[in-house]
């Protein structure tokens, strides 16, 4: 497992080959900080570019029932701030390129410089924030540039194209383009709203766009990756170990999930 240096260098590899970038999500600490380590390193063995370490938070409000239901697991387990800084540490060590995925308010309390120094420390490369505005960032955008994170803001099919335009203004690394307005969870099939925010994106920016919310099958993620930079998988990657009898069968079952994903963003 090679670590790419940067975000930019992980999709210029995946453009080589012709294809969208494969993002996988997992929650630090689910289920022990331990097991979340043996399974990122597992996703990116198996085909993942790009992980997103999740960090647990009580009040999640986009995600679905599955990721809730991991993270209270690994909140009960005792999994804080800290411990999602040491699982991406670790995961970097063995090859990954990580980013976190937060809401803001546990940065916040952590403390917004003292996050940025700790994650460069880290070695992660950026952090995706979907409750944080632009607006309100002020000091978020001065720490990541002071410590060279990338900041990863959304955009939603109800973004106005001036609202876009105002958002991947203050974005670095990629756009996360959310394919619904609903909660995150792997969905039977993915409307047209993803295709059309992507290419509504496109012309505010050249940065990658990557779509996230509802992927959970090669099908899928090939359909997506027709019209997307990358391709994010969270709440199937958090079903495949939930369903599992023990962190072995989790392991084999991440396995057969990312490559199956791996060949679909390649077709």
């Amino acid at each position: 497992m090679t670590r790419h240096a940067s975000l930019a260098a992980a999709f210029a590899h995946a453009k080589s080959e012709n294809r969208a970038a494969l993002i996988g999500y997992l929650p630090a600490g689910f289920p022990t900080a331990a097991d979340s380590v043996r399974l990122i390193n597992q996703m990116v063995a198996s085909g993942c570019d790009i992980i997103e370490v999740g960090l647990p938070y009580s009040d999640p409000l986009m995600d679905g029932p599955a990721i809730q239901e991991a993270v209270d697991i690994a909140l009960h387990a005792g999994t804080t701030p800290e411990t999602v800084l040491e699982v991406v540490e670790q995961v970097v060590a063995a090859g990954a390129t990580a980013v976190v995925m937060s809401y803001w308010n546990p940065i916040e309390r952590y403390g917004v410089e003292r996050f940025a120094t700790r994650l460069e420390a880290a070695g992660g490369l950026g952090v995706i924030t979907p409750d944080l505005t632009p607006e309100e960032a002020g000091d978020w955008i001065a720490a990541t540039d002071a410590h060279g994170i990338e900041r990863i803001f959304l955009v939603a099919p109800s973004s106005t194209d001036a609202r876009i335009a105002k958002v991947v203004e203050s974005t670095s690394g990629f756009v996360y383009a959310a394919s619904t307005m609903g909660v995150t969870g792997a969905r039977t099939t993915l409307g047209s709203a993803a295709g059309e925010l992507v290419a509504r994106t496109r012309p505010a920016t050249d940065l990658p766009i990557c779509v996230g919310v509802g992927v959970s099958t090669g099908e899928q993620a090939a359909t997506v990756a027709s019209y997307a930079d990358g391709v994010i998988v969270g709440s199937a990657f958090v079903k495949r170990v939930l369903d599992a009898a023990t962190i072995d069968d989790a392991c084999i079952a991440i396995d057969a999930l990312t490559r199956e994903l791996a060949e679909g963003v390649r077709s």
